[in-house]
Formats: C-alpha cells, sequence, structure tokens
C-alpha cells in the first residue's frame, strides 16, 4: 500500500494534481449549482411579474 501511495517517488507530483482537479473540478460543480439557484429564482420573478401584468 504504502509503494502505490508513493507512486515509485513521483507522489510529489501526483497528489498534488489530484488535489488541483478535484478542487477545480468541485468549485466547477458549485458554480453551476449556484448559477442554476439564481436563474431559476429570476425565472420565477420574471414569470410572477407577467402574470400580474
Amino acid at each position: 500500500m504504502t509503494e502505490w501511495l508513493g507512486m515509485d517517488g513521483y507522489a510529489a507530483f501526483v497528489w498534488p494534481a489530484y488535489l488541483l482537479t478535484l478542487v477545480c473540478v468541485g468549485g466547477l460543480v458549485l458554480h453551476a449549482v449556484l448559477r442554476r439557484r439564481a436563474t431559476a429564482k429570476r425565472l420565477a420573478e420574471l414569470e410572477q411579474v407577467e402574470g400580474e401584468a
């Protein structure tokens, strides 16, 4: 197990790359979710205004 985690001496490059990728993908997913919620809220507001007019 320690050999696999050590990655034959390349662990110092591999694990930070995995971490950076995870952070970036997680940030993109979070951004998409927040953007979708804001868009849905804005759409509901516009539909309400249209219904009143």
